[in-house]
């Protein structure tokens, strides 16, 4: 009852014409940059950390939560239209939502897309006022052993889902988690696979291998077949979600959320595990197993209404515990500080006016999220009219901007079109793109955690598996694995 008292005052700070403005601003701003790729909210927000000095601190973070959310939508409209994800998180919606932007129904895809990310940012809301302070402490009850096995059930879903065969899909991660090796190494210091280059110490920035392997592997791939069919205008098609849309995605809507939250407010959580996951789940629940890879709506909608709750589960830990989960985390951890705020257990008591008015303009960002671009949706898509080669030279530029900004240096395009031409070829010989990526993602953590929990155990293998939590995914993961070999046996 106190939180219901505490988000009742909020909503009186948040509802205040001041803050409604920073609000739609937020919300705005992070649609349009999000729609550039490589410029993802993280960076947004950091960019705009030395605009916010004069603001008060209210209004500031207000602002920030808009574009946050407002950046991880439009990261998914480019994923959709155009097949060039914004940001990590927007990988997913690139599987599905791309074949149906091709076959004219791109304006559905983003319908699903905003509406799921209205319902997993409204139940992740929801489940922060309700359950930040549990899920707090579950979360730091969570060890190197946990994390390890909750990444290796992100590659073995992803690989057994996608793809022609599971072989293919292996070979796919192995291409990632190679990639996710360039740099130094994180325990030791040592250099690898850096050719003696500086540049490469630091690694290959996972916007850089998104943009590559689906960007400009798709643009290469499409410039390579256009010699021999000629570009035509994709359909727009009707505007609108139908019955039958409807009817398959609102169970995504409402599962979506579930999956999001808690991985939003791990340590080590973020988008990226729960977006694969959900899309995992929504292919093995969907009674239109045909559809996938082809376009299945309900493989747009579930992620992204994981995306959005995940968005709303990273705060849990930063308010309650003042540890980022995320890059955007950790940027508005840096203003929080900025502004001599220090999250943490005591903030709630410190600063309830500042917390609850967050968490309040939350969910007014969501509905301006969803009034905003439910009418823009049909007008998104009109991009997909844009001749093919005039807007795949659109999407090469935009791509070796996003890649450009990411580090200011030369070389990240040149590593851009290596990797473009790393897309091609899998895209050549039937590999999917999506666990490459996964592995870019998750392999430099995976390997961390991996070796985190060996030191602890004294190098014994038995470390890996020293907890509950642990064992119930290797369960999970050893029941996705032998799920086809049962269903074989029992036909």
């Amino acid at each position: 009852m106190d939180s219901l008292t505490s988000l009742m005052d909020g909503f009186g700070t948040a509802l205040t014409p001041v803050n409604l403005l920073w609000a739609a601003l937020g919300v705005l701003l992070g649609t349009a940059i999000g729609v550039l790729p490589g410029i993802g909210p993280a960076m947004a927000v950091a960019l705009l950390l030395p605009v916010t000095y004069g603001l008060e601190p209210t209004g500031a973070f207000i602002m920030f939560a808009g574009i946050y959310y407002g950046a991880m939508f439009g990261g998914s409209t480019t994923s959709i239209l155009l097949n060039t994800p914004g940001e990590s998180a927007a990988v997913v919606a690139a599987m599905e939502g791309n074949p149906m932007a091709k076959s004219g129904r791109g304006a559905q895809a983003l319908a699903a897309a905003a509406v799921g990310h209205f319902a997993g940012g409204m139940i992740g809301t929801i489940l922060l006022v309700v359950l930040a302070p549990t899920v707090a402490d579950l979360a730091v009850d969570i060890g190197a052993p946990d994390y390890f096995a909750l990444m290796v059930l992100a590659f073995i879903a992803v690989t057994s889902v996608l793809g022609a065969s599971r072989l293919r899909g292996l070979a796919s991660l192995l291409i990632g988690l190679t990639l996710g090796l360039v740099g130094l190494d994180q325990m030791t210091g040592q250099q690898r696979l850096t050719f003696g280059s500086l540049q490469l110490a630091d690694g290959i920035d996972v916007v850089i291998v998104a943009v590559g392997l689906f960007a400009i592997g798709e643009a290469l791939w499409v410039a390579a077949h256009l010699r021999r069919t000629t570009g035509k205008a994709i359909p727009v098609g009707r505007p609108w979600l139908g019955r039958d849309d409807v009817k398959r995605t609102w169970k995504s809507w409402l599962r979506g959320p579930f999956i999001g939250f808690p991985f939003g407010a791990i340590p080590a959580g973020g988008a990226e595990i729960p977006t694969f996951l959900s899309y995992v789940t929504e292919k093995r629940l969907s009674k239109h197993q045909d559809e996938w890879g082809k376009g299945a709506i309900e493989g747009v909608a579930g992620p992204e209404s994981a995306a959005s709750a995940s968005a709303a589960g990273t705060l849990v830990s930063m308010l309650t515990l003042g540890l980022p989960t995320t890059a955007v985390a950790a940027v508005m951890l840096a203003a929080f500080q900025q502004y001599g705020i220090q999250p943490g257990p005591l903030l709630f008591e410190n600063e309830p006016d500042l917390v609850w008015g967050l968490i309040a303009s939350l969910f007014v960002g969501m509905v301006l999220l969803l009034a905003l671009n439910l009418p823009l949706a049909p007008v998104w898509a009109k991009l997909l009219q844009i001749p093919r080669p005039y807007l795949y030279a659109g999407i090469l530029f935009f791509a070796a901007v996003g890649a450009y900004a990411v580090g200011g240096e030369v070389v990240d395009l040149v590593i851009l079109l290596v990797i473009g031409l790393i897309g091609f070829g899998m895209r050549r010989y039937g590999l999917p793109v999506l666990p490459a990526v996964i592995g870019v993602i998750l392999g430099p953590n995976a390997e961390q955690q991996l070796r985190r929990a060996l030191q602890i155990s004294d190098g014994s293998v038995s470390g890996l598996v020293n907890t509950p939590f642990s064992v119930t995914v290797y369960a999970v993961v050893l029941g996705v694995l032998l799920w086809p070999v049962l269903k074989r046996v029992r036909r």
